[in-house]
């Protein structure tokens, strides 16, 4: 029984999809909007957010804790040093999602994940 299991499958097995989102999560920091479908974007926005959370307290645990989803250092950096202190003041809803055409070869719905300004 799937009882309480938050999330969607994206047809993935366990690995590739965390895989996938520790990628999307990494480009999303270092370029602050990415554009994917529809359905990865709204299984991100979580993930996202709750870094984003973690990042307006700078300790050491935090820059760890994030260190394990992102890939890179220096999009750690970023989100301790610009995004972080950028939000200090607002509590959640960090990001948003808006709907854009259907994607050309397989009508894929799309959308641009962003930060909130």
């Amino acid at each position: 029984m799937r009882h309480q299991k938050k999330g969607k499958k994206l047809g993935r097995t366990a690995a590739p999809r965390k895989a996938l989102f520790r990628s999307l999560v990494t480009s999303f920091v270092i370029y602050e909007k990415i554009k994917t479908t529809q359905a990865k974007a709204k299984a991100l926005r979580p993930i996202v957010e709750k870094i984003i959370t973690l990042s307006k307290n700078d300790t050491l645990h935090n820059r760890r804790q994030a260190l394990k989803i992102l890939y890179i250092e220096t999009a750690v950096k970023k989100l301790f040093e610009v995004i972080g202190p950028k939000y200090k003041n607002r509590n959640g809803g960090y990001t948003r999602i808006v709907k854009l055409s259907p994607r050309k070869n397989d009508s894929a719905e799309m959308a641009v994940l962003e930060l909130v300004e």
